[in-house]
C-alpha cells in the first residue's frame, strides 16, 4: 500500500522517521503542513500511482475535489505530526476519516471499545441481589449513589434526580436533616413517583423512614437505635437496608436487621475523612458476607483538593476492598461534577480487573494534565520582538459593547439586546463577524479571548467572570 505524506518543513524529519519501512513517499509542501491546498494535493498525486494520502489532521480544506479528480483517498492524519508513527502502525486495521483527525478517531475508538467491554462485562455478571434492574454486589459493577442532601428543600426535586440519572448515577439518595417531617418526606417522594430510577432515603430517624417506605427501594442507615422499630416494616417492605456500626458494632446490627426479617443487606463500616483515620478504616472493609457500601463522598468533601483524581482514587480503594456501592456527593461547588466523575472511575475498575493497574483502559479521568507531552519540531524565526504592556487607553468599537456570560452549557454575548448563543467560542465569535458586530481588530482579539474563557469554564465546571482571571 503506497502512501502520500505531505508535510511541512518543520516536521519533516518526524514524518519521515514515522514513515521509515512503509512504502511511503514525504513530501515537504510548504513551512506549515496545515497550510496544503488542494491545488498541490491534487498534483503530488499526479505525479505517481497511490493507494491513499494522509494529510495533516490540521488541515481545514476540503480535499473531496481531489479525491473525486485523482481516484485517491485522502485521509486526516494526526494534528501532531508526533503522533503520526503510532497512527500508521495501526493501518490497515484503523479506518481512517475524511473529516474527523486520526488521533480523535483512535481515542473514539478506543472509548467505543471500552465501553462495549464494560456492558458485555456487566451481562455477564453475577450479583446479590437487584434493586430496580440495578445489579448490587457479585461481580457486577460497582454502583455509584449520588446524594442529594435537605431533599425537602429542593424545589425541583425531580430535575434535581434526573439530572443525576443522566450524569452517571446508578441510585439517587434522598437525605433528610433533622427538621424534616414525615409530610415532607412522603412529599418529595410522591413527586418522584414516575421516577424509574432506584431511590433511597437517607436518616435514622423511624418517623422519616417510615414515610418513605412506599417508594424508597434503598435505607440509609440502620443501627441498634432505629432497628427494633423500623427493622420489621423494612423487612416487610422487601427493600434494601445499609446497617452501619454503631455502638453494638457492624456484625450485631446486620445480624439484629437479618432477624427482624430485612433479607437485603449493604454493610457500611463507615469511612472517615483524610486524617481521621482514613488509612485505618480501610482494614475493616472485610469480613462480612453480605455487599459493602464505601463512603467516598464524605472524603472528597472534607479534603479542599480537586475531586477527580479524589474520585478515581477512592473508587480504585473500594475496588480493592470488594466494595459493591460507593457514595458521592456534589454538596459542595468544589465536588461538582462528581457524580460523572465516579461513574467513570467505576467503569475504569471494571476495566482494570484482570491487569495490575487501572491504565491505558481506553477510558480515564483526564481532564486538565496531558497523559503524555507532544514533542513538536521547535519554532524557526530569524527575529525576535519582545511584546510589551498593551495600552492603558483602548478604542471603544463603534459597533458597541459586549456583556459576556454562560448559561448552562451554553456561552453568552449579548449586544443590543441581541444575544448570541452556542457551546463553541468559535461559533459564537463567527455569528458576530456574520452579522458585523465587531469592527476592530483589537476588540475582535479581545472578544475571541473571552469567549474562549467562557468556553473553559464551561468544560471545566467553572464560574466565569468577564474581564477576570480564570
Amino acid at each position: 500500500m503506497r502512501i502520500l505524506l505531505p508535510t511541512g518543513r518543520a516536521t519533516r524529519a518526524v514524518v519521515e522517521e514515522a514513515a521509515a519501512g512503509l512504502d511511503a513517499r514525504v513530501v515537504v509542501t510548504g513551512e506549515i503542513a496545515s497550510f496544503l491546498t488542494p491545488e498541490k494535493l491534487a498534483a503530488l498525486l499526479r505525479e505517481d500511482r497511490y493507494d491513499m494520502a494522509i494529510v495533516s489532521g490540521m488541515c481545514v480544506a476540503s480535499f473531496r475535489g481531489v479525491e473525486e479528480e485523482t481516484g485517491v483517498p485522502v485521509f486526516l492524519g494526526p494534528r501532531h505530526a508526533a503522533d503520526l508513527g503510532f497512527i500508521l502502525s495501526l493501518l490497515p486495521d484503523l479506518a481512517l476519516s475524511r473529516t474527523t483527525p486520526a488521533d480523535d478517531l483512535l481515542v473514539e475508538k478506543r472509548r467505543k471499545e471500552a465501553e462495549s467491554r464494560i456492558a458485555a462485562a456487566e451481562a455477564a455478571s453475577d450479583f446479590t441481589f437487584v434493586i430496580r434492574g440495578v445489579r448490587i454486589g457479585g461481580t457486577s459493577r460497582m454502583k455509584v449513589l449520588a446524594e442529594i442532601m435537605d431533599a425537602h428543600r429542593v424545589p425541583d426535586i425531580r430535575e434535581r434526580v434526573e439530572d443525576f440519572f443522566a450524569r452517571g448515577a446508578d441510585i439517587v439518595d434522598l437525605g433528610f436533616s433533622f427538621d424534616a417531617t414525615p409530610r415532607d418526606v412522603a412529599a418529595v417522594f410522591s413527586r418522584l413517583e414516575k421516577t424509574d430510577g432506584p431511590l433511597s432515603v437517607d436518616t435514622q430517624d423511624p418517623a422519616l423512614i417510615e414515610a418513605a417506605l412506599g417508594r424508597a427501594d434503598l435505607v440509609l442507615s440502620l443501627q441498634e437505635e432505629n432497628i427494633p422499630r423500623v427493622g420489621k416494616m423494612v423487612g416487610d417492605a422487601g427493600i434494601v437496608a445499609v446497617v452501619v456500626p454503631g455502638e453494638r458494632g457492624l456484625s450485631a446490627n446486620l445480624e439484629a436487621a437479618r432477624d427482624a426479617g430485612i433479607e437485603c443487606l449493604l454493610a457500611d463500616p463507615l469511612l472517615p475523612p483524610a486524617g481521621s483515620g482514613l488509612v485505618g478504616a480501610l482494614g475493616r472493609f472485610s469480613g462480612y458476607d453480605v455487599p459493602l457500601f464505601f463512603g467516598a463522598g464524605n472524603v472528597v468533601e472534607l479534603l479542599d483538593a480537586d475531586s477527580i483524581g479524589q474520585n478515581a482514587l477512592l473508587a480504585a480503594m473500594a475496588a480493592e476492598t470488594g466494595a459493591s456501592v460507593i457514595f458521592t456527593s456534589e454538596h459542595s461547588d468544589k465536588t461538582r461534577g462528581s457524580v460523572a466523575e465516579m461513574r467513570r472511575a467505576t467503569e475504569m475498575m471494571v476495566l482494570a480487573r484482570g491487569r495490575p493497574y487501572p491504565k491505558d483502559l481506553g477510558i480515564d479521568l483526564l481532564v486538565i494534565k496531558e497523559k503524555r507531552r507532544r514533542r513538536e519540531p521547535p519554532l524557526e524565526y530569524r527575529e525576535t520582538i519582545r511584546a510589551g504592556p498593551a495600552p492603558s487607553e483602548i478604542s471603544y468599537d463603534p459597533c458597541g459593547n459586549f456583556r459576556i456570560g454562560i448559561e448552562g452549557d451554553e456561552i453568552v454575548a449579548v449586544i443590543h439586546g441581541r444575544a448570541y448563543r452556542g457551546r463553541s467560542w468559535v461559533d459564537v465569535f463567527s455569528a458576530l463577524l456574520a452579522n458585523r458586530e465587531v469592527s476592530l481588530l483589537d476588540h475582535a482579539a479581545y472578544l475571541g479571548a473571552e469567549l474562549f474563557k467562557a468556553e473553559l469554564a464551561i468544560r471545566f465546571g467553572r464560574s466565569f467572570e468577564q474581564d477576570g482571571p480564570f
